[in-house]
């Protein structure tokens, strides 16, 4: 099967028996899901898989599938583990009941992202096995893996793809699929309970394991210690780093001791045994310096350890094969960049965005206030903080613009507007506007509504069709909560809701609905490919 990764991971989960897989949409995670969604044997074994309204409720109802004795799997990219990561960590105290897997998108060079966040150190934090694939092959064997070692341990188990994994594409060998678990409730019905009491017992239970943990990954098929006669340096390669370094030796005659490492955490005897017979070490791992950090610390450490630390590789940004030959001392030549005669083009808004309209009306409206008093979100409404509309003055994460809307009105910036999609207010919107009703915040929030999640493919968001019910149940008047239609026909009328509702003292929502042009477009298209067949 010629797989991307995240394909290879989502194939790997239907062949190892998964029974439900949830997630919510974001690069470079989202086709995972939508591999399942669109999978016949999917649908004929009648696998659970819809979006979830965020990370957090896709983690917790994964956990629950779990409790009921079957394998389940949750995805999301890396800074989604960060809304997840409540039930995440204590799902480590837990333990499971059916297997139960974490797989997580990391984003080197934010590709799509607000950061670069490593998430091995949530799996180091979590105290759980972290597998890390190299290629899509590995991607798929470890999903069957994964879900074997969390049933033998009674723990989740996290699986750390990134970018270049999730969206390359190569061959894949599947296995024969695994049937299904049958409802089994656990042994032990205390144990997702977590009182003190039982806690205290549960932490002790996880921290025994952890030796047990690191004889595994030492004893790991993922992980390759090859030692070379009479060499003098050492190459720890991490993950897809080890892809990069191959490349660089296609007949794998590589003139140092080499350790692959794909299966955490770090296994001191294979660290040891690379350390020992190595005059300095190579770190190479896509990331922060994680394995490197470790290095770095060792007991009586003698021996130079190069890496992200210390210059041999960039602190930030994605690896590659040249910049991997180069840590390495071969002597390549620089690659050849983009010709001069191209003209970096910045993202731009599609034809016909209903966001457009939203952006040129709030700009009128704020005209008599002055700059600095929108606070925006994550989608592809952040576009409006580019000329030539320069709207927006935030995107931290996900339901910030509600929240720190409600802070800028504590300290006094009033009137203050918050900009956020239909899907990001129903992922961690909600609970903000909540505050901004209880505090009585001086507060304008416009949902950009396009019916869609737009900016990750176009789901189904979890708030289609209810959206000025949830405000109103979220206790705004129901005078303040107004619905307008983003057209170029009704500018001045848009113009002058958003006036009317800005002046307001106290909490005001503006629905500004238009379904998203391209969703449109391929909804047209289906239809007449269907009409005419």
């Amino acid at each position: 099967m010629f797989l991307l990764g995240d394909e290879a991971v989502a194939q790997g989960a239907i062949d190892a028996g998964i029974s439900g897989c949830y997630a919510y949409p974001g690069t470079p995670s989202t086709e995972i899901m939508e591999y399942v969604q669109a999978s016949k044997t999917a649908q004929e074994g009648g696998i659970i898989r819809e979006w979830s309204a965020n990370e957090k409720t896709a983690m917790e109802a994964a956990l629950g599938m779990s409790y009921g004795g079957k394998r389940a799997m949750v995805c999301m990219k890396h800074v989604g583990l960060n809304v997840a990561a409540d039930p995440f960590i204590n799902a480590t105290i837990t333990g499971v009941n059916g297997g139960l897997l974490v797989v997580v998108a990391d984003d080197p060079s934010m590709h799509s992202s607000q950061n670069e966040q490593d998430s091995r150190y949530y799996g180091k934090f979590a105290q759980i096995p972290v597998l890390e694939p190299s290629s899509q092959q590995e991607a798929y064997n470890m999903v069957r893996v994964g879900f074997e070692l969390s049933e033998k341990y009674g723990v989740p188990v996290l699986v750390r793809l990134v970018t270049r994994i999730s969206h390359s594409r190569a061959a894949v060998v599947p296995e024969k699929p695994d049937r299904r678990k049958e409802l089994k409730l656990p042994q032990n019905l205390k144990q997702f309970v977590l009182l003190p009491s039982i806690a205290k017992g549960r932490y002790r239970k996880l921290l025994s394991s952890q030796h047990v943990f690191e004889e595994d990954a030492a004893e790991s098929a993922f992980n390759q210690l090859i030692l070379s006669e009479n060499a003098t340096k050492g190459v720890v390669a991490c993950g897809l780093a080890y892809n990069y370094m191959m490349e660089n030796f296609p007949e794998g005659d590589f003139p140092f001791h080499m350790l692959k490492l794909s299966h955490y955490p770090v296994p001191e005897q294979l660290i040891r045994a690379i350390y020992e017979r190595s005059e300095e070490l190579v770190v190479l791992e896509e990331g922060y310096p994680f394995l490197e950090d470790v290095l770095v610390g060792l007991p009586a450490k003698d021996k130079p350890v190069h890496g992200r630390l210390d210059g041999t590789l960039p602190r930030d940004g994605e690896l590659n094969p040249y910049l991997v030959g180069k840590a390495l001392g071969l002597p390549l030549e620089e690659p050849r960049g983009i010709p001069a005669v191209t003209v970096p083009r910045p993202p731009t808004f599609c034809p016909g965005c209903g966001h457009v309209d939203v952006y040129k009306a709030l700009n009128v409206a704020m005209e008599e206030y002055g700059p600095g008093r929108v606070f925006s979100d994550i989608g592809c409404y952040t576009l409006g903080a580019l000329p030539p509309y320069n709207a927006i003055n935030s995107c931290v994460d996900m339901g910030a613009s509600v929240t720190m809307a409600v802070g800028a009105a504590d300290a006094g910036l009033v009137p203050s507007v918050a900009v956020i999609g239909d899907s990001t207010f129903t992922h961690s919107g909600m609970t903000g506007l909540l505050d901004a009703v209880n505090k009585k915040s001086p507060v304008t929030v416009i949902i950009s509504d396009n019916d869609a999640t737009a900016m990750t493919g176009g789901q189904i968001p979890a708030g289609l069709g209810k959206i000025e019910q949830i405000c109103l149940g979220l206790g705004v008047e129901k005078e303040h909560v107004r619905t307008i239609i983003p057209l170029r026909k009704n500018y001045g009328e848009n113009v002058e809701v958003m006036k009317e509702e800005i002046k307001y003292k106290g909490v005001s929502v503006i629905v500004a609905r238009r379904e998203c042009v391209r969703i449109l477009a391929d909804r047209k298209k289906k239809a007449k490919a269907g009409s005419e067949k």
